[in-house]
């Protein structure tokens, strides 16, 4: 008896966007975003750019959703819990231990270039960078942010820092070397950011003394 059953039009269309992500990931690394096109995501995934247009409204977009799902992938095929931030009641041990994991991420061929592109395109388009921040960057600052509070708890910081204005002091630095190239991002260096941000969160610290003041009150 010949087999009436019908195609699973959902388990196409899902080997359809997972090639489409593979693919857009691929040439941004190979080419470069500005020589990435609907067209050549289309021709290496095996899809017509018709099928990427009713999903998707530009490159940018697909992307973007092929960079959250590669983390995503990534997290799953380690068999790792849902993100969360270290807490072994060291906050400069627990601090050093995720920036050098970011180092990692932000120089890892993979994910390199898809990061630049992503970063260079919400510039120029609001409504992308936006989603970008919603997506990529907010859930990471409150991990951080949540962890500050704790130490704040804890009395490892000062109970008038603002902890999502700490995050930066410890992210920025990072993305600004990253981004501009200006030196190597290392882990040494993402130590040294922690221990210089910490002199001025930590309790240790009178609140509005610099740390080259309070050096120089010791002499």
């Amino acid at each position: 008896m010949a087999d009436k059953r019908v195609p699973d039009a959902g388990r196409r269309s899902e080997r359809s966007r997972r090639a489409i992500y593979d693919a857009a990931l691929a040439l941004v690394g190979e080419v470069g975003y500005g020589r990435t096109t609907i067209e050549a995501i289309a021709a290496r995934a095996g899809v017509g750019k018709q099928t990427i247009y009713r999903w998707w409204p530009s490159k940018a977009a697909v992307l973007l959703e092929a960079f959250i799902d590669l983390g995503g992938r990534a997290a799953r095929d380690a068999g790792e819990q849902p993100a969360g931030f270290p807490d072994t009641g060291d906050l400069a041990a627990d601090l050093k231990l995720v920036l050098r994991a970011t180092v990692d991420e932000l120089n890892d061929p993979a994910t390199e270039a898809p990061t630049r592109a992503l970063a260079a395109e919400g510039i120029v388009d609001p409504k992308l960078g936006a989603e970008f921040v919603e997506k990529l960057l907010e859930p990471s600052m409150r991990l951080y942010a949540t962890r500050l509070r704790a130490a704040q708890e804890a009395g490892q910081v000062r109970a008038g820092v603002d902890p999502r204005i700490a995050v930066e002091l410890l992210v920025a630095p990072l993305t600004h070397r990253w981004l501009l190239r200006t030196r190597p991002l290392t882990h040494a260096y993402a130590d040294a950011v922690v221990d210089h941000a910490l002199q001025g969160l930590s309790t240790g610290l009178p609140a509005g003394l610099s740390a080259s003041e309070t050096e120089q009150k010791g002499r």
